[in-house]
């Protein structure tokens, strides 16, 4: 995954200094802020491909900042930070937009392969480009070939 923005959102500086590490070291460009009001001008600016999200946040709570992101537009995945716990929590955090929800403290390493699975969930399906002559069809994306609508089985 090159070139994939992660912005980082969390008021502790230890966690947002170890997901910036941790982010990093998998291949991801990263941006950290510490409060929501930098978050929703971080997320207009830089255009991230995945938003990890602090809940408590010192002048506004990430559920805020959510509702405020999505209400300019800007339709890129959050993935929930939070201390708190309760399924009430967890699910206004999927209500308003969220795409997961991580319980502090959480493994870095699967943090990482949360972040990988939402995008590459959200990521668009490559356009076919399916070769056609006649009644053979031979979709290189798919390693698929099929003859009159039947499928025909290739070697590598």
């Amino acid at each position: 995954m090159e070139n994939i923005k992660v912005l980082v959102v969390d008021d502790e500086p230890s966690i947002r200094d170890l997901l910036s590490r941790q982010l990093r070291f998998a291949g991801f460009s990263v941006a950290a802020v510490a409060n929501g009001n930098d978050a929703v001008l971080a997320a207009e600016k830089s255009n991230p491909d995945i938003i990890l999200l602090d809940v408590m946040l010192p002048d506004m709570n990430g559920f805020s900042v959510t509702k405020a992101i999505r209400a300019k537009g800007i339709d890129v995945p959050v993935l929930f930070l939070s201390a708190r716990d309760e399924e009430a929590d967890r699910v206004t955090g999927l209500t308003v937009g969220g795409d997961d929800y991580v319980t502090k403290p959480f493994s870095p390493r699967e943090l990482v392969a949360r972040v990988r699975a939402i995008l590459k969930r959200s990521q668009p399906a490559p356009a076919s480009r399916a070769l056609r002559h006649g009644a053979l069809t031979l979709d290189p994306a798919r390693h698929h070939c099929d003859l009159s609508g039947h499928p025909v089985a290739l070697t590598s």
